[in-house]
């Protein structure tokens, strides 16, 4: 799990790329469902929210970057 200080402490790129990580991620694990794979199920949860984490500081990012 991520925790929202260190999502806050990195630069725009970084979080781009662990954005797209993520969602690979979350694929990965949607595919081991379908096909009975999935071991920690638990573990679509905690990424779809890190998921969340990430987007959030994005768009707060942005936000105070128009402001600017």
């Amino acid at each position: 799990m991520t925790k929202i200080v260190d999502v806050r402490g990195k630069t725009a790129d970084e979080l781009k790329t662990m954005l797209l990580d993520l969602r690979k991620e979350q694929f990965n694990l949607r595919f081991q469902r379908a096909t009975g794979q999935l071991e920690a199920v638990s573990r679509i949860k905690v990424v779809r929210r890190d998921i969340a984490r990430v987007k959030t500081v994005l768009a707060e990012q942005s936000r105070s970057a128009a402001k600017a």
